[in-house]
């Protein structure tokens, strides 16, 4: 629940549906094996029209890392009806908006119309898959886009490389040892042809799942949509590699130095399953428990009692094949890491020794459940929650009844998960600090 909430927490609300009301959606597959996902939604005269398709980051081949994003950016170029440059002034002309981001495990673009847009939204996505120009010219244009987004977002920005020191240390074999964004000089090595080759191995109708929410009439847009998306060649599905990492037996250590910090950085992470396990929801909890507000164990001890801290923080960083549980913090002044890190190590001994009170355990739920809601109030979110719970865990009502499997959790699994995930000997050490002169 806590990634779908974090996703969306600065989402603008555009339409609210009712807290109480059971999210009803039609579902069904075109012949070409396209998925469709229709969720009607009239409290607002929107309508969002947005594909997931199941390509990320880690289904690069390797020296060509990047490709997965650089895709992101790249249909935006323009297809054989919409002239280079003319995709935002469409969306805009027609008071829409729209846009796009990246995963390690899929790829999302849509966009929000007013309602009697919805025509413009479906034909607009239908051509992204049907008739895109993968030339030179927008390769080219791009590849400097992406270059601007890296220098912006990662290599100048303080700590931006903090997820490229974990996964690269974090996963020997499997794709998520490199970075969503990729090595610069992948790009610059690849040519056109490899480009349209990625597009036409993953960007197929049976490799991805459209889904339309807001206010419009259904049969409407099943005709569209099957005018629309309905002509395009079904293509073949290339079954997905496994990665199996060997279990993390012994303390990783290692450093990572950054010329845009000056207060050092004490990272651990733990290698963790698959987001579609009931345990990663339970990491989900114990990250809640640990940092998630002023009256969280980690704040509480490291920056109000101890006040060896500045800042202290644990998420789950659930993906589609495994997961990595990561805790940080500043110190204070000359705060030695490793106090740090035996801090880390304490708290996460007590869940592993000691059950949460039940007073904790009933703020938790609350927490999560405040999640759910705040996730699902609109119908971007809405819009997202379905395509990412049909394409990555193969459930689509999960949309309606995660929030249960999280009220099941009990105290006595969070002690278990801690204990089975969350030890010394599973962990790798980051010291992420100053570029050393």
């Amino acid at each position: 629940m806590k990634k779908i909430g974090l996703a969306f927490a600065l989402m603008g609300v555009i339409g609210t549906s009712s807290f109480a009301q059971k999210i009803e959606y039609e579902e069904y597959e075109l012949p070409n094996g396209l998925h469709v996902i229709l969720h009607q939604d009239h409290s607002a005269p929107v309508v969002i029209t947005s594909v997931m398709y199941h390509v990320g980051a880690k289904d690069e081949d390797p020296g060509r890392t990047g490709f997965a994003h650089f895709f992101e950016h790249l249909l935006f170029e323009g297809t054989e009806n919409i002239g280079r440059g003319e995709w935002f002034k469409i969306v805009s002309s027609n008071g829409g908006t729209n846009n796009a981001n990246t995963t390690d495990d899929r790829t999302y673009y849509y966009e929000v119309f007013p309602s009697n847009s919805l025509q413009m939204g479906l034909w607009m996505e239908s051509e992204r898959l049907l008739h895109p120009v993968i030339n030179q010219i927008g390769v080219d244009t791009q590849n400097e886009v992406v270059k601007e987004e890296k220098r912006l977002r990662v290599d100048n920005q303080p700590y931006g490389n903090i997820l490229k020191a974990i996964k690269e240390n974090l996963f020997k074999v499997h794709p998520y040892q490199h970075t969503t964004i990729g090595e610069m000089e992948d790009l610059d090595a690849a040519t056109l042809e490899e480009f349209q080759a990625f597009f036409k191995k993953f960007y197929i109708p049976n490799n991805a799942v459209l889904v339309v929410a807001g206010d419009f009439e259904k049969e409407q847009a099943k005709k569209w949509i099957s005018d629309y998306f309905g002509p395009i060649q079904k293509g073949t599905v290339i079954p997905k590699k496994q990665y199996v990492e060997e279990p993390i037996t012994q303390q990783i250590n290692a450093t990572w130095e950054d010329p845009n910090v000056q207060i050092p950085m004490l990272i651990t992470a733990y290698r963790t399953p698959s987001m579609k396990t009931r345990e990663a929801r339970v990491l989900d909890m114990i990250s809640t428990i640990l940092s998630d507000g002023e009256s969280s164990r980690l704040t509480k001890r490291l920056v109000d009692r101890e006040k060896k801290a500045l800042q202290v923080g644990a998420f789950n960083f659930s993906q589609e094949d495994y997961g990595s549980y990561i805790i940080y913090s500043l110190p204070v002044g000359n705060t030695p890491l490793s106090e740090l890190a035996d801090a880390f190590s304490d708290e996460i001994k007590k869940l592993q020794t000691e059950l949460i009170s039940e007073r904790e355990y009933q703020k938790l739920l609350n927490k999560f459940e405040n999640e759910y809601v705040n996730a699902n109030s609109n119908i971007e979110g809405v819009a997202h929650s379905l395509a990412t719970y049909y394409l990555l865990y193969g459930d689509t009502e999960l949309i309606n009844n995660e929030l249960d499997i999280y009220h099941s959790i009990t105290r006595e699994e969070i002690r278990e998960v801690a204990r089975k995930y969350l030890n010394d000997n599973q962990r790798l050490v980051v010291e992420y600090g100053p570029e050393k002169k």
